[in-house]
């Protein structure tokens, strides 16, 4: 009896007697270092950039729910084999699968929302001259990505000015790092490496399940996450807006 009585509140609603208490720790989303990501500027005096967050649904805005850490990594003395997890995740769909990155450089445009009116406009007639997509094609590369061009805006509206900014100084803040819910577009394969041809055969002893999603991270409805940093205070909390 008392097991269906939690089942029947865990069907209900998410009963706070059941949460623990005490602050969760975050979870570790990507770490990189300069010398892998050269064109990434560091704070002076810092050579690893590590961001974590709780995954759940309070990740866009301006919140403790992602934060940036910037530091010297010569102060990693000692490296958890077993990093803390929390107790209770709020969303699967943001919890990434392990993964080891392989930085590689790409060139890219910026997003169409950034183009004035008479560029936009000779760039996509060229493009329909040319049967190619600007934005799914020439301009912001897809995926998991450190720096570089924002995400285009999909299901919205590009972000006004009173959402690119700092939340804590007000400052101006650019591009960090993109949260992308697959490393290519995925009906034509635009941006798709060569060696992740769908024709070719999966070698043996590939470590992720999936060439296209790799983290296994959801972000919405297949958007991106574009996370942007205070250019002034890169330690203030960052500003995230779903793409």
């Amino acid at each position: 009896m008392q097991e269906q009585e939690m089942v029947e509140q865990l069907r209900a609603g998410h009963d706070p007697k059941l949460l623990p208490s005490e602050p969760q720790p975050l979870i570790p989303l990507v770490q990189l270092y300069a010398r892998d990501v050269p064109t990434l500027p560091f704070p002076q005096g810092n050579d690893l950039l590590q961001v974590l967050w709780a995954p759940g649904y309070g990740i866009e805005g301006c919140s403790a729910d992602v934060q940036v850490r910037w530091r010297p990594a010569s102060q990693v003395r000692q490296v958890l084999r077993t990093p803390p997890e929390p107790a209770y995740v709020e969303c699967d769909d943001h919890v990434p699968e392990p993964c080891l990155l392989h930085p590689e450089p790409v060139r890219e445009f910026p997003p169409g929302h950034l183009l004035d009116e008479a560029l936009d406009e000779r760039v996509y007639r060229w493009c329909a001259q040319q049967s190619v997509s600007y934005q799914s094609d020439l301009s912001v590369a897809p995926g998991w990505k450190a720096g570089g061009w924002p995400a285009p805006f999909t299901f919205r509206d590009p972000a006004g000015r009173d959402e690119l900014c700092c939340g804590e100084c007000g400052g101006p803040v650019e591009a960090l790092l993109s949260i992308d819910s697959s490393e290519w577009h995925g009906a034509d394969g635009s941006w798709r490496p060569v060696e992740a041809d769908p024709e070719a055969a999966k070698p043996v002893g590939h470590p992720y399940r999936s060439h296209a999603k790799p983290t296994k991270v959801v972000i919405g409805r297949g958007y991106t996450l574009q996370v942007y940093s205070c250019v002034g205070t890169p330690s203030h909390l960052p500003r995230t807006i779903m793409q």
